[in-house]
């Protein structure tokens, strides 16, 4: 089995999409570390993992606590001796249009999802530092992505993962601690209202959790958005166009208007290794074309 000896933390595994993906790591070796808010929840999906031959600790608390949070890794080093694989899955959801949106209601989706997985990351981080080994998996939305009416807060905080994203699996790069995000489509209580039945039907939990498999083996890769739902899986990607300079004067925003089509140009554009690309292709650009300018 390709996880046999690893050990997974998954959060809010207690139902929906969360307990499809402890269930799947276990059949395929990992010992897993079931967290979900309620203890009963995170009891019921260890025991089927025992069940079914595997082996599972359950860990209840809430990923925005930090005193629990470190409690929940503490319990798998306890266990097990190591931690090898973090599923930062869980989530709620609060949704209005923008304007009907209060700032508390903002902040709650945002320490749940994007507080609460830096949490689990934090408490995991010096542990698979030390033992030269990770597989983190955020857990980002096409919400965030590519954006939805109703949760701005939803995906404000599902984009701000990716970011965490890139920065970690910078960081953790010399230690072996490789990070990557899952944009599912599965129809939980989550789900309910937002697409008709019909398609609901189609979209089951248990077919996204393949989609961790190629993010959390020895060989996976790293700062990786794979997007999975109803068995299809896809990747997406934050690239950079080629652009053009444009330079400055009082008409800049001007001949930046006349020019949108060709900066927007996907042709030729590049995935960056990191953010300073940006920097660097704009200051190389602006040296060649003072080079062109200059007196020969």
């Amino acid at each position: 089995m390709p996880l046999q000896g690893r050990t997974a933390i998954v959060t809010g595994a207690g139902g929906g999409l969360g307990r499809e993906h402890a269930l799947y790591l276990a059949r395929k070796g990992a010992r897993v570390l079931v967290n979900d808010l309620g203890q009963a929840a995170a009891d019921a999906v260890a025991a089927e993992i025992r069940t079914a031959g595997g082996t599972a600790l359950a860990v209840a608390g809430s990923v925005a606590d930090e005193a629990a949070v470190a409690a929940m890794a503490d319990a798998a080093l306890q266990e097990w001796g190591r931690i090898d694989i973090l599923v930062n899955n869980a989530g709620i959801l609060r949704d209005r249009s923008f304007g009907k949106m209060t700032l508390e209601e903002f902040r709650q989706v945002l320490d749940v999802h994007l507080v609460g997985a830096a949490i689990c990351c934090k408490a995991v981080w010096d542990a698979m530092r030390a033992q030269r080994y990770g597989r983190i998996v955020m857990t980002t939305s096409s919400s965030g992505l590519w954006g939805n009416f109703g949760q701005a807060n939803y995906g404000a905080a599902k984009m701000a993962l990716v970011g965490l994203m890139q920065t970690l699996a910078i960081e953790g790069a010399k230690y072996g601690i490789k990070v990557n995000s899952l944009a599912p489509t599965a129809y939980t209580r989550m789900m309910e209202g937002i697409l008709p039945q019909e398609q609901l039907d189609a979209l089951e939990p248990g077919l996204v959790s393949p989609a961790l498999l190629p993010l959390v083996v020895e060989d996976a890769p790293t700062r990786a958005i794979v997007c999975a739902g109803a068995g299809h899986f896809a990747r997406a990607h934050v690239t950079l166009t080629q652009g053009r300079y444009i330079g400055g004067g009082a008409d800049a925003g001007e001949r930046l208007i006349a020019a949108w089509d060709e900066v927007s140009s996907t042709q030729g554009q590049v995935i960056p290794d990191y953010g300073f690309t940006q920097a660097e292709r704009e200051v190389a650009s602006a040296r060649a074309h003072a080079r062109a300018d200059a007196p020969a």
